[in-house]
């Protein structure tokens, strides 16, 4: 028995030959059989009450490749009394673009029937492109369904956007992927029981299509086609078919157990420890085995401060910018922004500090007595202030008075002399120093 349904009778070697992708085979029909996005399709969600009253407008779904954007706007079309069109931002031109709006509008008044206009990659349209959409947009002549993999905000008219709903939809969990891999091996329409996978192959498959349900797809048919039979036709895919097809060894890293901890120690430690070279490779595995790009960021963004601290302050600025260019630019164009943080948070001259400032203090307020506010330092005029009048620094000379600020003389940032703190460290000894001469006066 062939794999296919459609044509039973073909050599293996011509199997799937005239057949639709398996993606395209197990694409949902209705919004119960869609996977994920639960943040918009959810049981009592905007987009999900619009879909099922058949009140949906112009929207524009923002989402990487596989999330689901075309399923769900086929679904949309399905489940709501439209007629549906469909184009691309790579295929559509202005005159072709201009029949089909045309033709919608002729429809409506002839049949009293809404069209709706899916436009996948609808980034692609340039302004003129996008200025042909607005009039009938705004008449209601189409209902726009536009899927972009780019920012709508950064590719798109302004007032296209403000006549849609934008919807972001998030790459497909590990979990989700898995789910959507079954269903197929299982469906008539898809492999048909004819395919059984091992649950780590599945798994690994998963991790490696980073969110991307058409690419874990693709993945599964390749290899269930290019993977012999056993003696009752059946077909056994195990981690080492699937590293095949596509072409992505399996590294032991699970995401929520001891490999994961393990390998973001060795990363962060590496960073603290000044080995660039280390904390490269640490990066490279997570990135490899599927982590999240944004969650590697957000730790860097905790070193730069409890390990590098004032010793460089550009380093949290280098953090920080580095977390939004990743979720700005996605991967794997990202790894390229983490390896330039971690490289330099790596060579930046380290210290802890201020991490160990706050540490200290925080014990204090914990432990200890709460000390009250100076009264000259307090927000206003008080009945019991007495005599001591707040003293603003800048009316003296280089910018500093010898005041009471805090009613304990316990040093909670000591900065050492590395990078920046020398510089630090060297001020406060003088700001000491002019302390020591106001008392002696």
């Amino acid at each position: 028995m062939d794999l296919f349904r459609d044509q039973p009778k073909t050599p293996r070697a011509k199997a799937g030959a005239g057949t639709a992708p398996l993606a395209a085979r197990v694409r949902p029909k209705t919004l119960d059989e869609i996977v994920g996005q639960d943040h918009i399709l959810g049981e009592g969600k905007l987009l999900r009450r619009a879909i099922e009253a058949d009140r949906i407008n112009s929207v524009i779904l923002y989402g990487p490749p596989g999330c689901g954007k075309t399923t769900l706007a086929e679904v949309i079309a399905t489940t709501t009394n439209r007629r549906f069109e469909r184009t691309s931002g790579v295929l559509a031109n202005v005159a072709i673009l201009r029949k089909i709006l045309e033709g919608a509008s002729h429809w409506k008044k002839m049949n009293g029937q809404d069209t709706i206009l899916f436009i996948d990659e609808i980034h692609r349209f340039n302004k003129s492109q996008q200025d042909v959409l607005l009039p009938y947009v705004e008449n209601g002549d189409i209902i726009m369904i536009g899927a972009t993999t780019h920012n709508p905000f950064f590719f798109i008219n302004t007032p296209l956007n403000s006549r849609s709903q934008i919807f972001q939809l998030q790459p497909l969990s590990e979990e989700a992927i898995i789910k959507v891999l079954v269903r197929a091996l299982a469906a008539p329409t898809g492999l048909n029981g004819l395919v059984t996978a091992e649950d780590e192959a599945l798994e690994h498959l998963a991790a490696v299509c980073e969110g991307d349900a058409r690419r874990s797809l693709n993945a599964l048919e390749i290899a269930a086609l290019t993977t012999p039979p056993d003696e009752s036709g059946l077909v056994h895919l195990t981690r080492h078919e699937i590293e095949e097809s596509v072409q992505r060894k399996a590294v032991n890293y699970d995401h929520d157990e001891d490999e994961h901890y393990d390998t973001i120690s060795a990363f962060i430690k590496s960073v603290r420890g000044s080995d660039p070279n280390a904390a490269v490779y640490w990066l490279a595995k997570m990135l490899y085995a599927g982590e999240d790009p944004r969650f590697i960021a957000r730790r860097l963004i905790i070193l730069a401060s409890e390990d590098i601290g004032n010793a460089d302050p550009r380093g949290i600025t280098l953090a920080v910018s580095a977390m939004q260019a990743v979720e700005f630019i996605g991967m794997p164009e990202a790894r390229i922004t983490l390896s330039q943080a971690t490289t330099y948070l790596a060579c930046a001259p380290k210290s802890n500090a201020a991490y160990a400032a706050v540490n200290s203090a925080l014990h204090d307020v914990e432990n200890g007595r709460t000390l009250p506010v100076p009264k000259h330092l307090q927000s206003g005029p008080k009945p019991d202030q007495g005599d001591v009048k707040y003293q603003y620094a800048h009316a003296h000379e280089d910018h500093f008075v010898d005041q009471e600020y805090v009613p304990t003389d316990k040093i909670y940032y000591e900065p050492t002399n590395q990078g920046y703190e020398e510089t630090i460290r060297k001020r406060i000894e003088y700001w000491n120093a002019l302390r020591k001469k106001a008392r002696e006066d």
